[in-house]
């Protein structure tokens, strides 16, 4: 659990005031590149390690590789500690409502006043303009940002079944961090950094806005969507499972004719071309359907890997955990459940999605316990041992 000193961000330090999901992406992403990141957390512990329901997954996830410290913002020694550790930090990351950071004295301008190299990440709802001072959650921007609306069936908008533009926000911020770090290596001064959830998921759906402006006519919702290929989908098996398979250009088409044995689709001339599949997408498809289900799953998928065609099996996230690529290439990091019915025990969660020099970033730390680091990061502030013994008796921190 040591740090790691040739990890990329090594030397790197960020002070996270955030809880939920889009702030802790952004810290997690630092970390596990090597950051130094000491969470902030109200004496107590962030709420979001007692959450139900589909939150109780937020902590583990997103917080790993970083150091705990609970403190009290508003008591002044609470804030002077803080304050301390900013002065020698590199980055602040902060997610909480347009205002609040201003209010307990860590916005923007007061901190660059004492630290001009500091770097500070703002992740709210919305970028500047007429929303700015809305409150936003991940549903919130996916309803008014068009993803609902293209999940769900026509008149049936649908979130996606993840906080993917809380975790999309935090990429967007630790990728506006990254940059900030380098252009300060020019200028030696840091900035302010903004992320938010509305201005991505336009982003997300900017292929639909640009489907529009190319043939004038309204993106239909996905599952009513016509596709680009004929096929495309879902289809289901001989023994009752499903499997979703793509074939997305002439070659693949080949391709499947010949594993499938399809001979006189394959001679078929007004089959020939993708654009020709799709307008005989009516014809083609009750075949293709009959073909797989003369399989069962596995004997569909084997034929398909043969083959080299996309493929997927429809997996539950659960199933994840003993998905043997991700066990085989370092995919899953072994942690330890910190909080609720489980807490203590140990389970594994996806590590960052890239490799650098052929290597995937690990643990370092685990999740930490609340108030786990206090002492730790109090005593690197240069407080005394009677000092920050005051500091637990009088209610300032929280410790272990």
């Amino acid at each position: 659990m040591a740090e790691h000193p040739t990890a990329p961000l090594a030397g790197v330090r960020v002070i996270e005031f955030t809880h939920m999901v889009m702030g802790p992406a952004a810290g997690l992403i630092l970390a596990d590149l090597g950051a130094d990141v000491i969470k902030i957390e109200p004496a107590r512990g962030d709420n979001t390690r007692r959450l139900p329901g589909s939150g109780a997954g937020y902590f583990p996830m997103y917080n790993r590789n970083k150091r705990s410290f609970c403190v009290d913002l508003k008591a002044p020694a609470g804030k002077d500690a803080v304050l301390k550790l900013i002065d020698s930090a590199d980055v602040v990351i902060e997610n909480f409502r347009p205002g609040t950071m201003d209010r307990l004295g860590f916005g923007y301008d007061t901190l660059n006043a004492r630290n001009p190299r500091l770097i500070y990440c703002s992740e709210k709802g919305f970028l500047q303009g007429p929303y700015e001072h809305r409150t936003a959650l991940d549903e919130v921007a996916q309803m008014m940002g068009g993803l609902a609306y293209m999940t769900g069936p026509p008149g049936q908008p649908l979130r996606a079944g993840t906080s993917v533009i809380d975790v999309q926000g935090g990429m967007f911020g630790a990728t506006g961090i990254l940059a900030a770090l380098f252009q300060r290596t020019v200028t030696g001064r840091g900035q302010q950094v903004v992320a938010s959830l509305y201005e991505s998921t336009a982003f997300l759906v900017g292929q639909h806005m640009a489907q529009f402006a190319v043939t004038g006519k309204p993106a239909a919702p996905m599952p009513a969507r016509v596709s680009a290929w004929a096929i495309y989908q879902v289809f289901e098996t001989g023994d009752d499972d499903q499997v979703f398979v793509g074939v997305v250009s002439d070659k693949q088409w080949k391709l499947l004719c010949e594993a499938f044995e399809l001979d006189d689709l394959a001679a078929d001339e007004t089959l020939a071309t993708n654009n020709d599949r799709v307008a005989h997408k009516e014809r083609l498809l009750p075949i293709i359907k009959d073909t797989f289900r003369q399989y069962t799953k596995q004997q569909l998928m084997d034929k398909l890997e043969k083959t080299g065609l996309p493929f997927a099996p429809i997996t539950r996230p659960e199933e994840l955990f003993d998905d043997p690529h991700l066990n085989a290439g370092g995919g899953l990091l072994p942690i330890t459940v910190t909080d609720g019915e489980r807490a203590g025990e140990s389970t594994k969660l996806p590590a960052l999605p890239m490799e650098m020099s052929g290597q995937r970033f690990g643990i370092h730390r685990d999740v930490p316990r609340a108030g786990q680091h206090t002492r730790e990061v109090l005593a690197e502030a240069g407080y005394s041992e009677t000092d920050i013994d005051q500091l637990i008796a009088d209610g300032v921190v929280g410790a272990e």
